[in-house]
């Protein structure tokens, strides 16, 4: 199913694990640092600022993801049709932020890049590996992105 060389990433304790979206490597967004892109992606899917705030300043990804799963406060009206977009914005800037991770990610060559997340099939490959790999994808979207020269970042915040 999967070529023999495949990238594959989950687990902070992986190889690759830098391409996680729980990974340590902030970014700046609308205006702010996030501490990472999952705290990023989670804040995005609520119109409420203050809530916004409050994920962006939890210490752990896990704690964002959390606060982003709750549905106390509904989700903004056009999650569903804005949230690939947010992802590959986090991630791209992510990318381009972090030269390292830049250099990770080229390093990896055209080799395919699975999210190898057992209960997630829209952003992983799924607990049978026939998941969307969303973010595999766009790992390889911006890859490619990197190869034909960086993109230009549209916010050029530092670390507060």
């Amino acid at each position: 199913m999967f070529p023999q060389d495949a990238v594959f990433f989950y687990a902070q304790t992986d190889a690759y694990a830098e391409f996680s979206n729980f990974a340590p490597y902030g970014v700046a967004l609308e205006g702010a640092w996030w501490p990472t892109v999952e705290h990023y992606f989670q804040a995005q899917k609520f119109a409420d600022q203050t809530y916004r705030e409050k994920i962006r300043r939890v210490g752990k990804p896990k704690e964002a993801k959390a606060l982003g799963m709750t549905r106390h406060l509904p989700l903004r009206p056009d999650w569903e049709e804005v949230k690939d977009g947010i992802m590959l914005e986090a991630v791209r800037t992510k990318f381009m932020t972090h030269e390292k991770l830049a250099e990770l990610l080229l390093s990896t060559g055209e080799r395919m890049i699975a999210e190898n997340a057992p209960m997630d099939a829209y952003w992983g490959i799924g607990p049978d590996g026939t998941g969307l790999n969303k973010l595999g994808k766009m790992l390889m979207a911006v890859r490619e992105e990197l190869r034909k020269g960086r993109p230009h970042r549209r916010d050029n915040l530092t670390p507060a």
